[in-house]
């Protein structure tokens, strides 16, 4: 197979969230067949034919050859522009339903641990409340439908789990079809 993957600061399990497979496919950058490849976004308005591999992601050659980013910057307001590309351009993105988007915690981008259901979500309760603040500032004011609908994440929706870089808390935002 390859040599060790890269470790990225901000996705540190790219194989667990399935953001980065093993693969005999040649990467679209390097063209060389390394073992892994990458699964999830790429924004370019170039045609890029084919996956990446992880080293291309790590070093920036491939958001740098084809001119795009493997994740919105949406989210991450007061990072340093340094962070902000380390995020974009040389970290692997993660699926979703809805367009990703990475939270912030300490300054800093957080470290993206998965996509959870409740269970996992539980286990983290900083996450879960933070989660339920959010929901009510963007509307979810009856508290029996909130309720119901975090207890209900991993059926029709999940949360997307990040932990700080710095401080070690757990934050969260939901994801539905």
């Amino acid at each position: 197979m390859s040599a060790d993957l890269p470790f990225f600061r901000y996705h540190p399990d790219p194989l667990a969230s399935g953001s980065i497979r093993e693969s005999a496919e040649t990467c679209a950058c390097c063209e060389l067949s390394r073992g892994w490849v990458y699964t999830a976004t790429f924004y370019t308005a170039r045609d890029v034919s084919g996956g990446f591999c992880p080293w291309c992601i790590a070093d920036g050659s491939a958001a740098e050859r084809f001119v795009g980013d493997f994740t919105d910057s949406y989210g991450l307001d007061g990072v340093s522009e340094d962070v902000l590309h380390e995020v974009t351009r040389r970290t692997p993105g993660f699926h979703a339903w809805q367009d990703p988007r990475w939270l912030v915690h300490c300054q800093d981008a957080a470290a993206f641990v998965g996509e959870v259901g409740y269970a996992e979500l539980a286990a983290h309760p900083e996450a879960l409340d933070q989660l339920r603040t959010d929901m009510r500032l963007n509307g979810w004011h009856d508290e029996s439908r909130l309720e119901h609908f975090l207890t209900s994440l991993g059926e029709e929706a999940t949360a997307m789990l990040f932990r700080c870089n710095n401080c070690g808390v757990h934050l969260a935002y939901p994801d539905a079809s």
